[in-house]
């Protein structure tokens, strides 16, 4: 029989050697692979929430731009008249909509009654708060989400209501973890002061 002990082969010293070798590549492949999921969900979460903010200006400027009156503000919402949709000079609940921050100012959301009939709303009841809690309880309510997660919200206004005609809304958004501070400034282009008491705490039936 022909001596195999001159024969080629691994020694255990180069199997180890190889073992090492393979598993610093396959240790580099994975963080690699681990690298780029990581960046690719963090463009995710920053593209999707940007995408909000857009949506959110983009709805929120053309609601106060072509508003009648900001008609109270306070720390967690703005009532808006947002249009005279029968021409008769009069706040509807139809009419009425109202931007919420919540109690945490953590979100925006539109409020709104579109199924309402028309009746007129006073100035008054508006600005003390009675009059969206009444409709809530009379009527089918809407909820639009704007931003589902932000803080800090914050409403700005260039004069008291419902003199204001200048609005912005500052905001956080945690993108990737980190937080980024937004600002959103539109004007009233229509707004309706003419309407308005001598007081402007209440609207006038016709044109002062």
């Amino acid at each position: 029989m022909q001596d195999i002990r001159n024969k080629s082969g691994f020694t255990l010293v180069e199997l180890l050697v190889a073992l090492m070798v393979m598993s610093i590549v396959l240790a580099a492949v994975a963080t690699l692979s681990f690298a780029m999921g990581s960046a690719n969900d963090a463009g995710d979460d920053t593209s999707q929430k940007q995408a909000q903010v857009r949506y959110a200006t983009l709805r929120l400027c053309d609601l106060i731009k072509n508003c009648r009156l900001i008609c109270a503000a306070a720390d967690n919402d703005l009532a808006i008249w947002r249009s005279d949709d029968n021409d008769d000079g009069q706040i509807d609940p139809s009419e009425l909509v109202y931007l919420e921050a919540g109690q945490d100012r953590n979100y925006l959301q539109l409020l709104d009654f579109p199924s309402a009939f028309s009746w007129p709303v006073l100035l008054s009841s508006i600005q003390s708060g009675t009059a969206k809690e009444e409709l809530k309880l009379v009527f089918e309510e809407r909820q639009t989400t704007l931003l589902a997660e932000c803080s800090n919200v914050e409403f700005r206004l260039d004069s008291a209501v419902p003199q204001s005609k200048f609005v912005s809304i500052l905001f956080d958004v945690a993108e990737n973890e980190i937080g980024h501070q937004y600002q959103i400034n539109a004007a009233v282009r229509g707004w309706a002061g003419h309407l308005l008491n001598a007081y402007g705490d209440s609207i006038v039936g016709d044109d002062d």
